[in-house]
């Protein structure tokens, strides 16, 4: 056989093998409910930073912005949804759906949600009381019921030190237990995470201090329960994750990352040394390198791994006896992580400032979108 004749003959052979493997893999999209994206040549329009990433039931990718409001990916295109289509703000904290299929968005200023069809803006925020559009029970402090069910979604309630609880039918807005008023110039109990834990319990962090609760009573934790001098050590909570094992991790813009387990809790940060012996340990202050001191976003992984998301030095991974820290030597444009998320085929998605979106091949980051 000639040169000539092998070389069609390979070509017909590699042919058949390709049409082979795409019918294979027609035939399991067709009963698999996870969207497989298929096209990276699609340019996500957003430049303010990824907030939020979640995937829906349908397979869907929904990414929410700091500024441009929510884009969602369907494996071959992206759709947009800004305050002209509905949204109560185009600053997007968080994405959920309920056990009906509805996507949920918590802003800046209010709660929104999508049916498939519309965008419904389920609050009016602001600055001296919450008006809403759809029923709202709870509005007024005094007539606010904090209870919790199961199927509960949650969430932040812009500059108010309260939060929005959705029990599947309506809206209720709960003022959070009244604090000490640390500074009447800042909105230090607004609440900027929540985490669903163990023991029926549901933590909020704000600013100044941690609210958990658990269908009964409140736990806080504070610069006061914790005997911190808010002058030299002050609290700054940007994030809040209870693991799988119920240990909770608390995110500071500062002074790094408090760790609770039992009724122990510590400055993780500083135990590994991940606190630069300068820091000024304020928000304030941009870190260098191999630090965590500026912790945005808290998550962990299928395989028990937590991930940090710092907003000057990267991505660190601690898998409970090592660290590992990824930044652009590892194929990121931008060291400030602002989101991450682990999707339903265990791929974790990182979202950054630069509004960029990568996922973790195991080893480096490749860049999404």
């Amino acid at each position: 056989m000639d040169k000539k004749i092998k070389l069609i003959y390979l070509i017909f052979i590699l042919t058949l093998n390709f049409s082979c493997v795409e019918n294979k893999s027609t035939e399991k999209e067709t009963y698999k409910p996870e969207l497989v994206i298929t096209s990276k040549n699609d340019t996500l329009k957003f430049t303010s930073g990824i907030r939020a990433i979640f995937q829906d039931s349908k397979g869907n990718y929904w990414f929410g912005s700091l500024q441009e409001g929510v884009a969602v990916y369907n494996g071959k295109s992206f759709k947009y949804f800004t305050i002209n289509e509905g949204l109560t703000d185009n600053q997007i904290h968080s994405i959920q759906e309920d056990k009906e299929g509805i996507i949920w968005f918590d802003t800046q200023t209010g709660v929104s949600s999508y049916d498939g069809t519309r965008v419904s803006n389920r609050t009016k925020a602001s600055k001296e009381n919450y008006q809403n559009i759809f029923p709202i029970q709870g509005n007024d402090s005094k007539k606010s019921e904090w209870i919790k069910s199961e199927n509960d979604l949650w969430f932040e309630a812009g500059n108010q030190s309260g939060v929005y609880r959705y029990d599947g039918q309506q809206l209720h807005y709960l003022d959070l237990p009244p604090q000490k008023v640390l500074n009447p110039h800042d909105n230090l109990f607004a609440v900027t995470d929540i985490s669903k834990g163990k023991n029926n319990m549901i933590w909020f962090a704000t600013y100044a201090g941690v609210f958990g609760y658990n269908g009964s009573n409140f736990t806080i934790i504070n610069d006061e329960t914790l005997g911190y001098d808010r002058k030299t050590e002050p609290l700054h909570i940007r994030s809040i994750f209870e693991d799988s094992k119920g240990r909770l991790w608390i995110g500071n813009n500062g002074i790094g990352v408090l760790l609770k387990e039992g009724n122990s809790l510590i400055n993780f940060s500083n135990k590994h040394h991940l606190i630069h012996p300068n820091s000024k340990r304020k928000g304030e202050y941009k870190s260098p390198q191999g630090t965590l001191e500026h912790v945005f976003v808290i998550a962990e992984d299928n395989t028990g791994n937590i991930w940090f998301g710092d907003r000057d030095a990267g991505i660190w991974k601690y898998d409970g006896k090592q660290f590992e820290n990824y930044t652009q030597k590892d194929g990121l444009e931008n060291d400030f992580v602002l989101s991450i998320y682990e999707d339903r085929n265990s791929e974790l998605w990182f979202g950054m400032a630069d509004g960029n979106i990568y996922k973790f091949n195991g080893k480096t980051f490749e860049k999404q979108f």
